[in-house]
């Protein structure tokens, strides 16, 4: 309970920051700049005069927009590249198996840094490194899981009646694949605006003035001598994410997993 209520707030936030913001998060009071916490600016301001909550919300709108298009493209593309890999010739299977090996090799931000020195950074560059990590490992449980229903009984009796493999992949394998993938989404998505935020704290993703978690903690360690705020209030949500995604994630596992429940 205490994951969904984070996660319902993550989204509750990221959806409804322009609501919720009481600052325009790009509005400047320079005679306010690098305030701490007050009634007037409840998380400070940054180095600007900005308000540090009105750009935390806001970068939550980043967080949310990686992360739910991220996600949801690679668990996709994963999906299918898996069944295709476990039903699908083996020549087909063993070319697929490295590519997701090949993909898997290159550090994460070794093929952003790689990226962006060709094309320089953006959000779409972000999501686009964020689709292409991840579709391997939502490909791999998805293969793994289809070869062993592959052989069980009620596939094969299937098989027997004649159902076409679109069928059996639709009715068969599928339901018992998407939970795993559930679990496994719920638990990439802090991986994912961690991700987000590590690079445009490097400079590589979102780019000023757009408020992120990432741009956020790289303007407060620039100046966390003079005002270390920036850097708590920023690295709060990022914190409290984590924990959300997780708890919700082995919640999820509980419920899906049937071994779970077996003595209940």
């Amino acid at each position: 309970m205490l994951g969904l209520v984070l996660v319902v707030i993550f989204f509750a936030s990221a959806i409804f920051a322009p609501q919720i913001a009481p600052y325009d998060p790009n509005a400047m009071d320079i005679p306010a700049r690098l305030a701490g916490p007050s009634w007037q600016h409840l998380a400070g301001t940054d180095q600007l005069g900005r308000d540090t909550l009105s750009r935390i919300l806001h970068g939550g709108r980043v967080a949310l927009t990686i992360a739910a298009i991220g996600v949801s493209l690679s668990l996709a593309i994963g999906l299918a590249l898996g069944m295709l890999a476990a039903f699908g010739p083996r020549r087909l299977d063993s070319l697929l198996l490295l590519i997701f090996d090949s993909v898997r090799s290159f550090p994460t931000i070794i093929l952003g840094l790689a990226t962006v020195s060709l094309t320089g950074p953006s959000l779409g560059l972000v999501m686009v490194i964020v689709v292409i990590t991840s579709i391997p490992q939502y490909a791999r449980v998805t293969r793994t899981a289809a070869l062993v229903l592959r052989g069980t009984d009620f596939v094969l009796a299937e098989r027997s009646l004649g159902a076409s493999t679109l069928r059996i992949l639709w009715h068969h394998i599928l339901p018992n694949v998407v939970g795993p993938l559930l679990i496994l989404a719920a638990m990439d998505v802090p991986v994912v605006v961690s991700l987000e935020a590590g690079l445009s704290f490097l400079g590589l993703g979102v780019t000023p003035p757009t408020a992120s978690w990432g741009t956020l903690l790289n303007e407060g360690y620039l100046v966390i001598r003079n005002s270390s705020w920036m850097v708590i209030m920023a690295g709060m949500p990022l914190v409290l994410t984590t924990i959300g995604f997780t708890f919700l994630a082995e919640g999820l596992r509980d419920i899906l997993d049937p071994r779970m429940n077996r003595g209940r």
